[in-house]
Order: C-alpha cells, then sequence, then structure tokens
C-alpha cells in the first residue's frame, strides 16, 4: 500500500473530520498520526477497494471511541468547556475550510452545536451535511443501518437548526473583519469603551475556557454593560503591564481572531461571532493544554 502516497492525499480531510468531531486540535492529529500507522502496518494480503473511505471510517470509528471515553472528563470540567483553537499560522498549513469552502462548519460557535449532538449523530451529521458521502457509506462507517443514518442525519440537522445558540432567522453577518478585530484590541488596551460600545451587540455574551488552570470566569458573561464592567479590569491589567505583552491579528477558526502574549508566550486566544454587523459572542481561550499546538507552531 502506497501509504505515504494516502497520506498526502486524505490527510487535510481526514484532519477536518477529526478536529470537528472532537473539537480538539491535538486529539485529532493523534488520531490521524495512529490511523496511518495503523494502515500502513495491515497485511499485503487485505484488499481494500475504496481506500479514502476505509481511513475516513478508522477516523471516524476513533473519534467515536474517544468520545465516549472522555465524556465523564467533560462533566467534571471546569467553567466553560470551548472547543481548542484552530490557527492557521501560514499559507503552506492544511485549511479544511479552503477545501470544503464551509467556513461555517470552523467557527468555535458552529462547534459548539456540534458538542450538543449525541456522538454518532454528529458522525453522521458531519459525514453527510460537509463531507457530503452517501448513506450507504455513512451506514458502514458508523455500523448503522442506511435508514437508521437517514433518520439519525434529519434528527441531527433538526436539532442544530432549532437550537437557541444558533444565530437568528434573517439575521444578517458577514463574518467578522480584521478591522473590527483590530479595532477591539486596541479599544482593550487603550481603555476605550465608546469603541467597545460600538462594536458589541446589546446582547453579547463573553465565553472564557480556562479549564481550571488559567485565569478566566467561569460562567458566560452576558450583555454589554456586563461585559464592559468585565472588560475594564482587562483594561486597568494592560494599563499596569505594558511591555508585559504583545498580540497578533491570525486566522482563528477561518475567520479573523487574536493571539494575545504575555511574556512572550501565547496566553489567550480570541474568536469572535457576529450579528448584524456587530460582535454578538466573543470566545476566549486560556487554558494552556489546549494551547499547546499553537505554542509549537
Amino acid at each position: 500500500m502506497d501509504t505515504e502516497r494516502l497520506y498526502n492525499e486524505y490527510r487535510t480531510m481526514l484532519f477536518s473530520l477529526a478536529y470537528r468531531m472532537l473539537g480538539s486540535v491535538a486529539d485529532a492529529e493523534d488520531i490521524i498520526q495512529e490511523v496511518f500507522i495503523t494502515f500502513d502496518q495491515m497485511p499485503a494480503d487485505i484488499h481494500i477497494t475504496n481506500e479514502k473511505a476505509y481511513l475516513c471510517k478508522m477516523v471516524t470509528n476513533r473519534c467515536i471511541n474517544l468520545l465516549q471515553s472522555s465524556v465523564k472528563q467533560r462533566e467534571v470540567y471546569i467553567g466553560t468547556w470551548l472547543p481548542e483553537p484552530f490557527v492557521l499560522s501560514g499559507p503552506s498549513s492544511p485549511d479544511p475550510s479552503e477545501i470544503y469552502q464551509q467556513k461555517e462548519s470552523l467557527a468555535t460557535a458552529y462547534l459548539l452545536l456540534l458538542q450538543q449532538l449525541s456522538v454518532t449523530e454528529r458522525a453522521v451529521f458531519l459525514l453527510r451535511e460537509i463531507f457530503q458521502y452517501p448513506y450507504e457509506e455513512i451506514a458502514d462507517m458508523v455500523g448503522k443501518s442506511i435508514f437508521n443514518c437517514r433518520q439519525i442525519f434529519v434528527r441531527a440537522k433538526k436539532s442544530i437548526h432549532r437550537n437557541p445558540g444558533r444565530k437568528p432567522k434573517g439575521s444578517k453577518s458577514s463574518g467578522v473583519t480584521e478591522f473590527q478585530v483590530q479595532k477591539f484590541i486596541h479599544a482593550l488596551i487603550e481603555g476605550d469603551t465608546g469603541t467597545l460600545l460600538n462594536l458589541l451587540a446589546k446582547d453579547a455574551i463573553h465565553y472564557s475556557d480556562g479549564g481550571g488552570k488559567a485565569h478566566a470566569v467561569l460562567s458566560p458573561v452576558v450583555g454589554v454593560g456586563s461585559i464592559i464592567h468585565f472588560y475594564e479590569q482587562l483594561m486597568q491589567w494592560f494599563k499596569v503591564n505594558r511591555g508585559r505583552y504583545s498580540y497578533q491579528v491570525a486566522n482563528v477558526n477561518g475567520s479573523p481572531g487574536i493571539l494575545l502574549y504575555i511574556d512572550g508566550r501565547i496566553s489567550y486566544v480570541y474568536s469572535f461571532e457576529t450579528i448584524h454587523d456587530r460582535m454578538q459572542k466573543i470566545y476566549a481561550t486560556s487554558n494552556p493544554d489546549k494551547l499547546k499546538h499553537i505554542q509549537r507552531n
């Protein structure tokens, strides 16, 4: 088997599936490596007619097994859980959104919606909705009948679309712009509450994920007034710690976001969701375990 050719051809697609399933860059990378090592060690007399589907099945099954084994761990997670930020560090980096033209499905808000589906629902939904697999192949990948897979997909799609966290029908949003992101971080650093009020929606929500290992509010901060009050503490910190921090605007989960460095290390990663051209959701990840893969790059 030409494992190297298959790796080069399908790695990005398989990573894209695993990351959307798990919400973890590190776990997705580990699973891809494990799958190709296992595939390379398979007996030569085993005949595989569809290598892409076979690899996809291997990845899907490992994601399902990992998710089922980590449910208890998620239940005792300290504070708000957010997916690991996926940062596109350069033009040569794999970017699933470029391949599938499904930028929205990499967004933090979308990944959080997927997390509310059962493990099997998530697998069937992604394989059908994002990767356009026929039900016959999905059924083989997840060990269900074709009829069951159709039912699971319909149920998952209804759940995604009726979820209260989804953008309201008819809402107008072209995604956060780099200009908005630059204004946001400048306003925080300079203590400009007026600019922040113009950037944020009235019902904006700030989510923080420190995992109990970094400074973060345990519950979401709801409403522009509460967020401004919370940000006043950040503004004071920026004021008295000039020289200790720097930032970089980067592609975070398919859209402009912020990497905030403190003492030379990435300490916070921000991503955003906008509605009617205002920031409606701000996601700040500071759990060091979720930033390790970015520190390495």
